[in-house]
């Protein structure tokens, strides 16, 4: 009963998920069955070895099944059930690996595990042939705090090594061999150690193959990359040289460090050709940027150096032929093919040169001198590497052939340090090994043949290409000659005119949240059959950089026996490495470097999974229910009418497993493979799957959109006006974003369906507010786009573009009518993104469908639905209102356009119908009202008016005014009523001007409100309210800019006002002037100063208590009263070390001294104390002095006058009359 209570999926689906099914690898007829012992446990990762597998449950338990010859108890060596590992019991572990013969856990607390076989130390227990149950593995960061222990999110195992990926993205490393990636020649490493060479970066992802590994790093922020260095760090040799060279330059960026590569015996010459192949690396641009600038198709072939690359091929094979064909093996593809095509090359190239008046180079000799070397010891074979680099001296340039001699002594002395490390391919064979050791022979010699034809068919790629996958990375890849004309390079150094990067920057919150897309490839170890993707077949005992791989957005890497996968957002894999069994998926060539896999035309791949000699790949369908596919070996029972094919397949091939269920994950071991499968319960499985589905299949078609239509649109010449291309670049640059948004994603949503699967943890609920916002950026910048005719504008330049791509354009845009315009078909395509939020509803509203009505996934689902589907037809509103306004514009006189025209600017309603007329307007006058959604004008003949919004009331006329259909409209600097012809009119009008302003108050552009339901329309936007305005027509303020409240068209409340002038007013207004507390500022040019006011005023002026300081340096602290000094006051002039300072105290009327005043003179050191008037000492007032003097009497004019009484130092008393000249007119006293 319990069950039928609960209410979510789980509850009913719980038993039907993760079901284990098994495959053997090699038979593609034979069906899948259910693992042998299991119970009905959902499992939620499956890792498979050589004769063994792991399974994760979703509790975090660990079993083990097949065969264990590690453990202990002989019953448990092979065990007919899968086995719990009791030693994991109580440690939640969340993800699992297994190598060839080892097995590694990882639990919630980032704690690993490891147990298996251990002779190479890949369990990192020392001197321990086997572990027989898990083992804790103490991982600790000397730099950081050796007591601390290193916490670890992912595993991935090789054969004979293990790496791990930490919580702060670096990788640690234990095991034996140059795929180790550590800078050590001491193996086995059984304390793990982290791997230096791509310590800060951060890495998203690691994959081992038997033999070699593989990272998913993400790429450096743009500001973080770092200029490069003229010289490399370990041997001094320049990293780019240019050579001049008759009519054209050489750049050549190919300097290899040979602390970077380990030499068998018979790869020095390979080395040594290798540093010298041709490419045209040449132009990397940061991210992906689209200009106006195209590359030229005619680039001079790099005949020179191909000579030199001929020669050094042909002395190759001619090596190698004799030991394949003393073999019966038959090779794939055909080595003979091989041979001759690289030979006439080699020929062609000879003869071209000899016509070009240029003596040939003698082969013969250099060859004879090559080939012994072959199998000679590495400090032996100097005189081959120095041979090859002196004969390319007249081929390349005296100095780049300089550069290449430094090399060969470096590497003469790197040989013998590395000579004996045991990371040579050839020295593992055992278990990891392809069928016989003469195959494996075969096999590398024609890896080698085919990495020097790679060489050849891609050192002439359309520069532009390459150009465009330019990004961030080290530049530490073998080296590569470029060569381009010195036109060429002038071109690339010219400033773009025109530059918008689609790529967009890091974007914070989306990049936190989701997989990065911004990603690359770096591969290490042992590389003797193509699988590190470097073009060679040299191992690598540091981490490279793929190079080809950059901008291709990687988000998974997997890596089999002796060849990798790469899985993009766009649904795509790459894969390169062994081909000996068509595991690859294809049959180009090389297969040394990454090439697309050719799995299926129609649909995209969205998980793979690669084997020892095999691949899988899940593949999107028409029903949402993943199909999947297998390439590689085929048992010889299948294949016996086929000798020609060698026991592979040729394609990949469509397993039939469609009644199993809907598949979640696959893992490839040996020789079976297995799949996770979840069954269909009430439709949330195949809703999940719909989701992620279309989500891929809409970037891919974003994708498209972007490289086949934006891309040549923005560079296309003579786009108009600077305003449409910037507004082009800016829906470009939108777009781009959402793209982006959209790739991650659809990568999330695969790794979601490899996980639990619970509905709550969905991205687009957790964060519905980041697709929402770019959703809505991206429809304002089309919108804007739209409105100010930029799709009229297109057409002129366009037309060429869009009629010869009519047939992509119906394609991407999915409209079928061929009577249809380009330009609508292009109108349509750039709108096509907003479809999209109706899916999403649909979708989350299908999986709301599968839990009980009370339960809060139910309502979570139920609300973000109607979040996406609001804001759908909000968005739709959106596009009505910017079509509307875009065919007014085209209706309305020119001049007025102009002006009027804005691209955020939308049309609301107009008065053309003669609905609305001005009251008391004259017979003849023509008067045209226009409602924007931020501005209400009034268009007469050829003149207009613009009122904005948010300084606009409205309000209906009463019936006793009148009796007419009236609105009285209130601005700050006018009112005037506007009489409608109807009732009807005049409440449309009135609700129309109503809604504008109030939407222009809040700024919200009336978006639905994310996560409730609708919102609430205010019918009359608020009498008080904040806007900015500025005055045009006011004499006191005309040119003045108000910020602040107001109150019915006038300011009111608190706010700012500023004159051009410099002048500014901050405080309280009432009735639009200045009333209450404020501060008042007035520039002085004179004295370079300002005149500054803090205090009370009333009715525009200063009234009240306040302080005045003046430029002069006085201060007045008192009444005020009409902008005048008026009731008591001080007033300051100077400071006591100024020259003339003074204080006064006292009475003021109409700004000057007037009733009783002390007036302090500081510098004449005399006080006077007594009446005054007109700012003079008038009345009877006292005198002192510092000298001793007292004076008291009458003042006139600042004058004694009259009858007084004066008081020296000695008291000496003077009494009588004193005249104006201090003349003493009376009895002396003492």
């Amino acid at each position: 009963m319990d069950s039928k209570k609960r209410s979510s999926v789980e509850a009913e689906g719980s038993k039907e998920r993760g079901l284990v099914h098994v495959w053997q690898a090699g038979s593609c007829s034979l069906a899948p069955e259910r693992l042998p012992g299991w119970g009905g446990k959902t499992v939620l990762q499956a890792a498979l070895g050589v004769k063994h597998g792991v399974l994760l449950t979703e509790d975090g338990e660990v079993y083990s099944f097949g065969t264990l010859p590690w453990r202990s108890e002989p019953a448990e060596i092979c065990p007919s059930n899968p086995i719990l590992e009791n030693a994991l019991v109580g440690q939640y572990v969340v993800t699992v690996a297994s190598g060839s013969f080892h097995n590694g856990a990882v639990t919630e607390s980032g704690v690993v595990y490891m147990w298996g076989e251990n002779s190479a130390g890949q369990c990192a227990v020392a001197n321990q042939q086997y572990v027989p149950e898990p083992n804790p593995v103490s991982i600790s960061d000397s730099e950081t705090s050796s007591l601390l222990a290193v916490r670890i999110l992912q595993l991935a195992c090789g054969e004979e090594h293990t790496l791990a990926l930490s919580i702060s993205r670096e990788i640690w490393a234990w095991g034996t061999g140059c795929q180790l990636g550590l800078i050590t020649t001491t193996f086995p490493v059984t304390k793990p150690q982290k791997v230096e060479h791509l310590a800060g970066r951060v890495v998203l992802q690691v994959a081992c193959g038997a033999f070699h590994s593989l990272a998913l790093v993400q790429c450096l922020p743009s500001q973080d990359l770092k200029p490069v260095p003229e010289r490399c760090n370990q041997c001094s040799q320049l990293l780019i040289t240019m050579t001049d060279k008759e009519d054209h330059v050489i750049i050549s960026d190919s300097h290899c460090c040979p602390l970077g590569v380990t030499l068998s015996e018979s790869q020095v010459e390979n080395q040594a050709s290798t540093a010298i192949s041709p490419s045209t690396e040449t132009l990397d641009n940061q991210g992906e940027v689209f200009e106006n600038t195209l590359v030229e198709n005619d680039v001079p072939v790099a005949t020179d150096a191909t000579r030199g690359d001929a020669i050094s091929s042909q002395q190759d094979i001619m090596g190698t032929t004799e030991i394949s064909s003393a073999r019966n093996t038959p090779s794939y593809p055909d080595t003979q093919a091989v041979n001759e095509y690289v030979q006439t090359l080699s020929d062609r190239s000879v003869r071209e040169n000899s016509e070009n008046g240029e003596k040939p180079m003698p082969s013969q000799p250099l060859v004879e001198e090559a080939v012994p070397n072959l199998h000679s010891p590495p400090t032996t074979s100097t005189s081959a590497l120095n041979s090859l680099v002196v004969s390319c001296a007249s081929a390349v340039g005296v100095r780049v052939a300089a550069t290449y001699e430094a090399g060969a002594l470096s590497l003469k002395k790197v040989m013998n340090f590395y000579s004996t490390a045991p990371c040579e391919p050839g020295t593992q064979a055992g278990s990891g090994s392809i069928g016989p050791e003469g195959l494996k022979d075969s096999r590398e010699e024609q890896v080698k043949q085919e990495s020097m034809q790679g060489k050849k068919s891609s050192s002439l790629v359309d520069i532009r290409e390459e150009e465009s996958e330019g990004g961030s990375r080290r530049l530490s890849l073998p080296g590569l000659l470029s060569q381009v004309s010195p036109r060429l390079l002038r071109k690339a150094a010219r400033v773009k005119t025109r530059t918008v990067v689609l790529t967009p920057t890091y974007s914070g919150e989306a990049d936190a949240l989701l997989p990065s897309l911004r990603t690359e490839v770096w591969t290490w170890g042992k590389g003797k059959e193509g699988q590190l993707g470097h073009g060679d077949v040299l191992p690598r005992l540091q981490p490279l950089c793929v190079k080809c791989l950059d901008g291709k957005e990687v988000i998974y890497l997997e890596a089999g026996g002796y060849h990798s996968l790469a899985l993009t957002a766009k649904s795509q894999v790459y894969s390169w490495g062994s081909n000996t069994f068509g595991q690859l998926g294809h049959c180009d060539f090389p297969t040394t470097v990454p090439r697309l896999a050719k799995v299926n035309s129609e649909n995209g791949v969205w998980s793979v999974a690669a084997g020892q000699d095999y691949s899988l790949f899940l593949v999107d369908t028409e029903d949402f229910q993943p199909g999947l596919y297998y390439s590689g070996r085929q048992d010889p029972t299948e294949v016996d009418n086929l000798p020609e094919n060698h026991s592979g397949t040729k394609t990949p091939v469509l397993l039939s497993c469609s009644k199993l269920g809907y598949i979640s994950r696959v893992t490839a071991g040996k020789d079976s493979y297995l799949a996770l499968v979840d069954k269909n319960v009430m439709g949330y499985i195949a809703s999940l799957h719909e989701l992620a589905t279309t989500e891929r299949r809409f970037y891919s078609k974003l994708s498209g959109i972007k490289s086949h239509i934006l891309r040549p649109l923005l560079s296309l010449d003579n786009l108009g006006t600077a305003s449409t291309v910037q507004l082009l670049q800016e829906v470009a640059s939108r777009f781009s974003k959402l793209c982006y948004l959209i790739g991650q994603h659809g990568a999330s949503l695969s790794s979601f369906l490899h996980g639990i699967k619970e509905a709550r943890s969905l991205v687009i609920l957790k964060h519905a507010s980041l697709f929402l916002d770019s959703y809505t950026e991206y429809c304002t910048s089309i919108t804007n786009f739209l409105v100010m005719g930029g799709f009229q504008l297109l057409a002129k330049p366009a037309i060429d573009f869009l009629n010869k791509n009519q047939e992509l354009l119906q394609d991407l845009s999915e409209v079928n009518d061929e009577n249809t315009q380009l330009m609508e078909i292009l109108n349509t395509l750039f709108f096509l993104p907003i479809r999209r939020l109706h899916n999403y509803a649909k979708v989350l509203l299908k999986l709301a469908t599968c839990f009980e009505v009370t339960s809060p996934e139910y309502q979570k689902l139920q609300d973000s639905s109607s979040c996406y589907e609001s804001l759908a037809l909000h968005l739709g509103r959106k596009r009505k209102e910017a079509e509307y306004t875009l065919g007014f514009w085209k209706t309305f006189p020119g001049k007025m356009t102009d002006s009027l025209r804005k691209p955020e600017r939308r049309l609301l309603c107009e008065s053309s119908n003669r609905a609305l007329s001005l009251q008391h307007a004259g017979r003849f006058s023509v008067n045209w009202f226009i409602l924007f959604n931020d501005a209400l004008v009034h268009a007469q003949f050829s003149t207009h008016h613009v009122f904005p919004l948010a300084t606009l009331w409205a309000e209906p006329l009463s019936e006793e005014a009148g009796g007419v259909n009236g609105l009285k409209i209130t601005t700050p600097e006018e009112q005037f009523t506007l009489i409608s012809s109807t009732p009807q009119e005049k409440t449309k009008w009135l609700r129309a001007i109503s809604q504008a302003v109030d939407q222009a108050l809040r700024g919200t552009s009336d978006l639905p409100p994310y996560g409730s339901g609708s919102s609430i329309q205010r019918q009359e936007p608020p009498i008080s309210r904040s806007a900015k305005y500025t005055f045009y027509k006011d004499p006191r303020l005309k040119d003045a800019t108000y910020d602040g409240r107001w109150l019915s068209g006038k300011p009111h409340g608190r706010g700012v006002l500023k004159w051009p002038d410099g002048k500014m007013y901050s405080g309280m207004f009432r009735n639009g002037l200045e009333d209450g507390y404020g501060e008042y500022r007035i520039p002085n040019k004179a004295l370079n100063k300002e005149d500054h006011y803090v205090g009370h005023w009333k009715e525009g002026k200063m009234c009240g208590q306040g302080v005045y300081s003046y430029a002069s340096g006085e201060v007045f602290e008192g009444c005020f009263q009409d902008n005048m000094r008026h009731g008591h006051g001080l007033l300051r002039s100077g400071k006591l070390t100024s020259s003339s300072p003074s204080m006064f105290i006292g009475q003021w009327v109409m700004d000057k001294k007037a009733g009783y005043g002390v007036f302090d003179d500081i510098t004449r050191g005399e006080k006077y104390m007594g009446m005054w008037q007109d700012d003079v000492c008038q009345g009877n007032g006292v005198v002192v002095t510092q000298f001793g003097l007292y004076y008291e009497g009458n003042f006139h004019l600042n004058k004694m006058m009259g009858n007084g009484v004066l008081l020296s130092e000695d008291d000496t008393i003077y009494e009588g009359e004193f005249s104006d000249d201090w003349t003493l007119n009376g009895k002396v006293g003492n």
